[in-house]
């Protein structure tokens, strides 16, 4: 045979080498053969890392759950794969099996003051020092992430602007809920409380990022700020 038609990837057009593909186009890009070369990472003396991928999934009818029934053994007779590059892609089907059974976990929606408190309650509850942790929401007011920013001692702790809206700016949330617990299971809130909400709601107004409530968690109850028109 001769090998000379076999260009090495590396003498591909960058466009066409399957990882720079990957980084410049995305992974949507890339066929089934270049996803699998990526995990190859190269071919043998006749054939680039792609070729061979394509004769590997056009032995199984390009069926990719036939792929991923292969075992070691049956995957190490295509030549130039070895023990590691099988296990490479074995690993990538059993990764890809597991990710289809663990199914989409549904974020919880805030439908009200009540839904909150059960989003963070586990995490406050318990506490004998303060904490104070976000919500991060997206347009659907659905839980994105909660957020520990700050701990502190048994009566209070520092609730920074900055540390409060990098996370919600991170997540490109839409709106956040100010969570922190009083130890003493005491839910009034202090004159400190009300300022950094109503300091934050305008800065949540400056940055397109609405506060829809604070919470604040005592024992196995809450106070709602905007339940009580604090807000």
């Amino acid at each position: 045979m001769n090998y000379t038609n076999h260009l090495n990837i590396k003498s591909w057009a960058e466009a066409d080498r399957p990882r720079e593909k990957f980084a410049t186009k995305g992974k949507g890009s890339l066929s089934d053969a270049e996803l699998i070369a990526i995990l190859l990472g190269s071919g043998n003396r006749g054939e680039t890392a792609v070729e061979l991928a394509k004769r590997m999934l056009s032995s199984v009818d390009n069926n990719l759950n036939s792929l991923g029934k292969l075992d070691l053994e049956q995957l190490q007779k295509f030549k130039g794969v070895g023990e590691a590059k099988a296990i490479t892609i074995a690993a990538a089907m059993e990764l890809a099996r597991r990710r289809k059974d663990g199914g989409i976990i549904k974020k919880r929606k805030i439908t009200q003051s009540n839904d909150a408190f059960e989003e963070i309650e586990e995490v406050l509850c318990d506490l004998s020092h303060e904490e104070f942790w976000v919500l991060l929401l997206n347009r659907s007011n659905q839980v994105i992430e909660k957020k520990n920013v700050s701990s502190g001692g048994v009566s209070g702790t520092v609730a920074d602007a900055k540390m409060i809206f990098k996370p919600a700016i991170e997540k490109l949330a839409s709106s956040i809920i100010l969570c922190h617990n009083h130890p003493s299971g005491n839910l009034k809130a202090s004159s400190a409380d009300l300022a950094l909400t109503k300091k934050l709601v305008l800065a949540g107004k400056n940055l397109d990022i609405a506060v829809l409530d604070h919470i604040i968690v005592g024992n196995d109850a809450y106070l709602s700020f905007a339940d009580e028109g604090l807000m």
